[in-house]
């Protein structure tokens, strides 16, 4: 089982802060909650979180990037004045990219506007319309059914206008130009599991990385609104052309703060070297874990493995989206994820890291098995048991032939590479093995 530490907790105490903004796929609710990405990764750090902007309007692939989206405040108010429901109370409440209105209209008509989820009664359901223009509430559907017959106004203050999409980005250099890379959106309002659970886990897996005393590679993270947000990434400034040409593995962080489950979803053909290290060390480093196909996709991967993007992007999850019941609902709020949650979710992403730095093809240095006794390596006295303990090093020097990379062997021998990281070190020092 993994272990509680602090990092969790300080994860967790940054999805609580950015929880509370409305945010959509445009508006101010994304750029407050990159002003506390950004505090929260700069500081005590040398990381720097570059906020950048797309004009509405600009073509992206096949897609356009919307209208701007501002909202100041949505109800429903009774012929008294009591309001039945108010974003303030949860922006939940409105529908996503509601246009304005200001109208008093009888029950029946109120009805074709709410939104409810008729199978979880008591929740209030999230619900967008993002390509057509439309407005909206949303409410349980306990509370559509205790609406008393009457007049009821709608209002809306919002305006959809000729503004910009906002994207985050922070990229730490290594040694070498070919890049690991980290995508999560910031695009939902009030859900805790299913939009501050990525972004809060990056940055701090943001900090992790910029406190590394050596990278061999260059780390890119970048913060979007799903779907639109990687199209337009993706088709602005040359972005495509570069991560065809230096993206070694690439993870898509969504739902990754509630303690029930571990999940991974596959690029499309399951081949690349992100999903072979995401389940090498979710093997090793919990207890179980689901593998969802390609064909059971549904976040940023996507458009990631889409035909003639082609990128090496896998999708980490703890329960993934639309698997468990609070998804995309009011339920899905800081109850659901936990300290102990993050915490697991930043152990498995560091130890990828970790073992992506680490994996390299390794060739032993000598002819048959080597002398270990006489370098320190193996016990001198020769007895029942005593060949157990260096077990680990002796299977990884059989399958050390300058063939094989790390993670490899790591699956053939049944050893993490966690284990086997100070092993190739003490070889190292040795003079017994190799870089290939």
């Amino acid at each position: 089982m993994l272990s509680v530490h602090h990092k969790g907790q300080n994860i967790y105490n940054l999805a609580k802060k950015i929880f509370p903004y409305c945010r959509s796929i445009t508006g101010g609710g994304v750029r407050c909650t990159f002003a506390d990405l950004k505090e929260y990764i700069e500081t005590g750090t040398n990381a720097q979180l570059h906020i950048h902007e797309i004009p509405s309007g600009t073509p992206v692939f096949d897609w356009t990037v919307p209208k701007e989206w501002r909202i100041q405040e949505a109800y429903i108010e009774d012929e008294a004045g009591n309001r039945i429901v108010d974003m303030q109370e949860n922006n939940l409440h409105v529908m996503g990219y509601s246009t304005h209105v200001d109208r008093w209209v009888d029950l029946d008509e109120l009805k074709e506007y709410i939104y409810t989820e008729r199978n979880q009664p008591n929740v209030i359901p999230y619900v967008t319309s993002y390509y057509k223009e439309r407005y909206g509430f949303c409410m349980s559907e306990c509370q559509k059914d205790t609406l008393a017959h009457g007049k009821y106004h709608m209002y809306i203050d919002s305006e959809l206008f000729d503004g910009v999409l906002n994207y985050a980005e922070a990229v730490i250099p290594g040694e070498m130009e070919q890049e690991i890379f980290f995508s999560t959106y910031i695009c939902h309002p009030s859900m805790a599991n299913n939009e501050c659970s990525g972004p809060a886990l990056a940055a701090e897996l943001i900090r992790f990385v910029a406190s590394m005393e050596r990278r061999k590679y260059t780390y890119r993270f970048i913060f979007i609104p799903e779907t639109i947000g990687s199209i337009s990434y993706m088709s602005t400034e040359d972005h495509l052309a570069h991560m065809k040409a230096t993206m070694l593995a690439g993870f898509n962080l969504s739902c990754v703060g509630d303690d029930r489950a571990y999940s991974i979803v596959e690029t499309r053909y399951a081949d690349t070297l992100a999903d072979r290290v995401l389940k090498n060390v979710l093997r090793y480093h919990v207890d179980d874990y689901t593998t969802y196909s390609f064909l059971e996709r549904g976040s940023d991967e996507r458009q990631y493995n889409a035909p003639g993007i082609d990128l090496p992007v896998v999708c980490y999850c703890r329960s993934k989206f639309g698997e468990y019941p609070e998804y995309h609902t009011s339920a899905d709020d800081m109850t659901l994820v936990s300290p102990e949650g993050f915490q697991g979710s930043y152990e498995v992403m560091t130890q990828v890291i970790q073992t992506l730095e680490a994996n390299e093809k390794y060739q032993m240095m000598v002819l048959g098995e080597p002398q270990l006794g006489k370098r320190g390596l193996y016990p001198t006295v020769s007895q029942k048991g005593s060949y157990d303990g260096i077990a680990a090093m002796v299977d990884f020097i059989a399958y050390a032939d300058g063939k094989h990379d790390l993670i490899e062997i790591s699956e053939r021998i049944g050893v993490s590479v966690n284990q086997l990281i100070p092993i190739i070190r003490r070889l190292k020092e040795a003079e017994l093995l190799r870089v290939v």
